[in-house]
């Protein structure tokens, strides 16, 4: 195995997601797009490749960005739906930057003459 697939197959986002202060008080937009992320169907194995859109206002907490790359890129070999992959993404990042706003957007590339788009955009969650 090679290095990078290495650090990516050990991936755990519990400890290797890293995250650091905020060093500004005024608020801002972070956007990040992150055009290679790639997971397995879970029914039929084919590969499912998808653009993923991340914006969020932090508050306390920044994601680091070779760690956020590193978190996109351990999907690469999961069996995980579109829906479960962009709420994952979003959970975890919302349960550990806590942001003042936060809005993920997985747009998957067509297979099979469908084109899906999840959005998870916090200004518009009524739970």
């Amino acid at each position: 195995m090679k290095y990078g697939e290495k650090i990516v197959s050990e991936f755990d986002v519990e400890k290797d997601l890293e995250i650091w202060p905020n060093e500004h008080e005024r608020e801002y937009l972070i956007k990040m797009t992150l055009p290679e992320f790639s997971c397995l169907c879970p029914r039929s194995g084919y590969p499912d490749y998808a653009t993923i859109y991340l914006e969020y206002t932090p508050d306390k907490w920044v994601v680091e960005l070779k760690a956020i790359k590193l978190y996109i890129n351990s999907f690469r070999e999961r069996h995980i739906s579109h829906e479960n992959s962009a709420n994952e993404i979003y959970g975890v990042l919302e349960r550990k930057l806590k942001p003042k706003y936060m809005k993920v957007t997985a747009d998957f590339n067509p297979r099979g003459n469908v084109h899906t788009v999840i959005e998870i955009d916090s200004s518009k969650m009524t739970k």
